[in-house]
């Protein structure tokens, strides 16, 4: 985790002895080690994890972490014992309680707001980072091959949400990313529809998933016809299919990130227009949804080595059907890579 260290280092304010990190997400980027109760402090010479007892034998047995302490009093006495009179901290994440609790429990120590600074790091990755969401990914593709097997008018889209998820879990996932979408029928038209104990209705089927390897998040989408597809249904998904592969087609190094979105709207409002109510993607990492957007807000943002960003065009008619194809992107040092290999052509199961 050294290179975390030094790249955490640098966002310390000018004036500031160091960071006191309190959101468990930049903990762990911090330490790579995972804990819900403590605090992680980063000095210019160290990182310190100062955690109760349930953590410390797992802590110190941790590559990613430099010093644990025992929480107690012992932040304070640290605190003390180096000398700290300034601290950045996460305004981002931290409440008005919170940060009015430190100034009385800390009256000599001044805190800084450095929370965009912050997560501003996580937007870029390193090789090894971008592994871990290619490796989440190939889980989620091999969830999908499978699921095609599985999928049925006899399941519900609980069952279809569930199966998916285990799948993951037992084929090497810590965890998913966010709560599984399986939506078919009429709920297909909602984006982020909530899988039913209902039967899985013919027309679209749309599986929304991913998953957590080594804290790194996956995302996916794919919509497939249960039952046949008539000429519409043809039409909308071959205009979302072409959607995706045009803003595909123009990633490269230094793309406008709002143009990619304006290329996938424009072929989908020539017959859709207004259908398409959500951006074309985001940022993924250890949060689902994080830097960088790729929207119409985000022109002028330009794709930079070490991002990650979904491709994910949809149309949704309301009441009646929604399409969905989600791929992610990975900037490597030798280029794009679209890491999503799960078929795209129009499956009926």
């Amino acid at each position: 985790m050294k290179g975390k260290f030094e790249k955490i280092k640098t966002v310390i304010p000018e004036g500031c002895d160091g960071i006191l990190l309190t959101s468990e997400v930049n903990q762990f980027y911090a330490t790579g080690f995972p804990f819900t109760d403590g605090y992680v402090l980063v000095t210019r010479d160290q990182t310190y994890l100062v955690t109760d007892f349930r953590y410390i034998e797992a802590a110190q047995a941790s590559e990613g972490v430099v010093k644990v302490e025992l929480k107690g009093g012992v932040l304070g006495q640290l605190f003390s014992d180096l000398g700290i009179k300034a601290l950045g901290f996460e305004d981002l994440c931290v409440t008005v309680a919170g940060l009015e609790s430190f100034k009385n429990r800390y009256p000599g120590i001044s805190f800084v707001p450095i929370g965009a600074a912050i997560d501003g790091l996580r937007e870029f990755k390193d090789d090894d980072e971008l592994d871990k969401i290619a490796k989440a990914q190939s889980i989620a593709d091999a969830a999908f091959e499978h699921i095609l097997g599985f999928i049925s008018t006899d399941k519900t889209e609980k069952e279809i949400a569930l199966e998916l998820e285990f799948y993951m879990r037992s084929h090497g996932a810590e965890n998913v990313s966010f709560e599984t979408i399986a939506v078919s029928g009429p709920s297909s038209s909602m984006p982020h529809g909530v899988p039913a104990d209902i039967k899985v209705r013919k027309g679209f089927l749309t599986m929304d998933f991913g998953c957590k390897y080594m804290g790194y998040c996956s995302d996916m989408t794919r919509t497939v016809v249960v039952g046949r597809a008539d000429k519409e249904m043809k039409k909308l998904y071959n205009t979302v299919k072409a959607a995706q592969e045009a803003a595909l087609a123009a990633i490269a190094p230094g793309v406008d990130l709002g143009e990619l979105d304006k290329i996938a709207r424009d072929i989908i409002d020539v017959d859709y227009n207004g259908a398409f109510g959500h951006s074309l993607g985001h940022g993924v990492g250890l949060y689902i949804h994080e830097a960088p957007g790729v929207s119409a807000r985000s022109f002028g943002k330009k794709l930079q080595r070490g991002h990650v960003i979904t491709v994910e065009p949809g149309i949704y008619l309301s009441g009646k059907y929604g399409c969905r194809i989600e791929d992610m992107v990975l900037y490597y040092a030798d280029g794009c890579r679209d890491i999503s290999a799960s078929p795209k052509n129009l499956i009926e199961i």
